[in-house]
This record gives C-alpha cells, sequence and structure tokens, in this order.
C-alpha cells in the first residue's frame, strides 16, 4: 500500500464524527495504521533506512487526519452548548434581579414597621414610667400633708392640756410642746427632702431606662436590617447555587444526549458497514466461484485439445455442452 493510498483511506467525514470520537470508537483506524507498519525493513541499507521514516511520518499524517476533525467536531459540540448556557444565565440573572426588586418595598418596609414597633414599645415604657414616679409624688405630697394636719391637732391638743394646768406646768409645757414640734418638723423636713431625693433619682432612672430603650430600639432596628440583608446574601448564594445546579444538569442531560445520539450514529454505522461487509463478502465468493470453474474450464480445454485431439474451438464447444448438461451421464466436478 503506497503513502497516498494510506492517506485516502483515512478520511472522517464530518457526518462520521458522532459514531467514531467516542470511547474506543477509533480503535479500527489504530489498527489499520498498525498494520500498514507492520512490516519490518531492512535497516543495514540506505532504502531499509528510508522506508523506516517513510513509514513513521505515514503514522504522523494519519494522526493528523483523523486527529484534526475531531478538533473541529469537539469545536462544533462547544460552540452548539455556548449559547444555551449563555441565555440561561441571562434568564436567570434578570430573574434574580427582579426578584429582588420586587420585594425591595416589602423587606424596607418591614424593616421600618420594626422601626416603629420598637419606637412606640419604649415610647409606652416611658410614659408608664413617668406616670408612675408622678403617682409616688403626689402619695408623698399627701402624706406630708396628712402629717402636718396631725401635727397640728397634737398642739392644739397640747395647748388645750397647757389651761388646765398650773401656770408653772403650763409654760414647761408649751417649751416642750415647741421643742418636740421643732424636733418633729425637722424629721419631717428631713424626709420630705429623703422622698424627694427618692423621686428625682427614680426621675433620672427612667430617663435613663427611656433612653436606653430607645438605644435598644435603634440596635434591634440595625440589627433587623442587618438580617434581611444576611437573609438577601443567603438567598442569593442559594439562588446561585441553584443556577449552578441547573447548568450541570443541563450540561449532563445534553452530554447524555448527545451520547444517546452517537450511540445510534455508532449502531447505524455498524449496521451499514456489516451490510457492506455482507455484501463484499458475498461478491468475493461469487468472484471466487467464477475464478474457480474458468480455472476447471481452462484445465477440460487443455486435456481436450492434449488428449482428445480436439481444436480449441472444439474442446471449448465440448465443455459448453457438458456445462448445458447436454451430454448424457456426464457432469463437471467444481
Amino acid at each position: 500500500m503506497s503513502e497516498t493510498t494510506e492517506l485516502s483511506v483515512i478520511e472522517i467525514k464530518p457526518e462520521q464524527a458522532p459514531a467514531l470520537y467516542i470511547t474506543n470508537g477509533l480503535d479500527s483506524y489504530l489498527e489499520h495504521i498498525k498494520a500498514s507498519v507492520s512490516e519490518v525493513p531492512d535497516l543495514s541499507t540506505k532504502k531499509g533506512r528510508d522506508r523506516v521514516a517513510s513509514l513513521s511520518a505515514s503514522v504522523s499524517r494519519s494522526k493528523a487526519a483523523i486527529e484534526k476533525p475531531g478538533r473541529e467536531y469537539l469545536k462544533r459540540l462547544k460552540e452548539a452548548v455556548k449559547p444555551a448556557e449563555e441565555e440561561i444565565k441571562r434568564f436567570v440573572d434578570a430573574c434574580n434581579a427582579l426578584r429582588d426588586e420586587t420585594r425591595l418595598p416589602l423587606t424596607e418596609w418591614e424593616a421600618e414597621q420594626e422601626r416603629i414597633r420598637l419606637e412606640e414599645e419604649a415610647k409606652k415604657s416611658a410614659e408608664a414610667l413617668a406616670k408612675e414616679v408622678e403617682l409616688l409624688h403626689e402619695i408623698a405630697l399627701g402624706e406630708n400633708y396628712r402629717r402636718d394636719r396631725e401635727t397640728a391637732d397634737a398642739a392644739a391638743e397640747a395647748e388645750r392640756q397647757r389651761i388646765a394646768h398650773e401656770e408653772e406646768l403650763r409654760r414647761q409645757a408649751v417649751e416642750q410642746a415647741n421643742r418636740e414640734a421643732e424636733e418633729r418638723l425637722q424629721q419631717e423636713r428631713d424626709a420630705a427632702a429623703k422622698r424627694e431625693a427618692d423621686l428625682k433619682t427614680q426621675a433620672e432612672q427612667a430617663e435613663r431606662d427611656r433612653i436606653a430603650l430607645a438605644q435598644k430600639a435603634e440596635q434591634d432596628r440595625i440589627d433587623a436590617a442587618a438580617k434581611a440583608e444576611a437573609d438577601r446574601l443567603e438567598a442569593a448564594q442559594k439562588a446561585e447555587r441553584e443556577k449552578q445546579e441547573a447548568i450541570a444538569a443541563e450540561q449532563l442531560k445534553a452530554k447524555q444526549e448527545a451520547e444517546r445520539i452517537q450511540r445510534e450514529a455508532k449502531q447505524k454505522e455498524d449496521a451499514r458497514l456489516a451490510e457492506e461487509k455482507r455484501v463484499a463478502d458475498e461478491a468475493a465468493a461469487r468472484a471466487a466461484d467464477v475464478a474457480h470453474r474458468k480455472t476447471i474450464g481452462t484445465a477440460i480445454v487443455n486435456a481436450l485439445t492434449s488428449h482428445a485431439g480436439l481444436t480449441r474451438e472444439q474442446a471449448i464447444a465440448t465443455l459448453t455442452a457438458l456445462k448445458d448438461g447436454n451430454i448424457p451421464h456426464t457432469s463437471i466436478q467444481y
């Protein structure tokens, strides 16, 4: 087989690619290449060495003849998948953006409602504390009035007792009553001052509580906004994972479909090659039979001309009569 013949045999057409560029799909070509270089030239001669170099070069040319259409087929497959990947990505990105844009007013509204709720709770707590402080203040004032009234009644009673006693006892009683009254008044003043200080402390504590509640409300609003952002990021990450999984699933599906098409194409190609082989085998058998019959016919004609004294034309006519069964009790064994 010449090098030109080898290259003309190894020719991959585009429609053959799906059935060939699969697992073990090129084995027949590999075996063909191995067979074409199986000879063992004599390296002691220049002709033999030149033949080895030529065989090696033919392997490279055959490899290129198979690899180039394979690379082009692989490129077509990648280009066929690329538009689907780009369209899926464009669609998913658009839907994600539309989803986030659609929910943004609700997210902002929810954050605002949470802030308002926390402010209302802080305001109610502060108002309740202020009312409690005011009530305590009123109670303290009432207690002061009651004690003042009791003190006045006690003083009047002492005065009536003083009139009933002798003048000296009245003087001593008045002095004692004055001392006691002064002591009680001082005690009342001290108690009132203490109550006032307590009320002031409670008011200051109420203000601190109000400020703490307001700060807590603000912090809760910030935390709610941060949580909303974290939830949004988590949702975006989840959507991205789902997108990647969908892409992988589509790629797997496309790969499986391509493999199915390749299998079907291979089955069709195998069936076609089998049919061609059957036809070729039948043709070869018929050709071999014709050649065999021709050899036997030639031997008969030569024998008739050599041993029966017939001319070649007569021998051929006799052979024809024998083949046609015109001579009884005779036959030709092929």
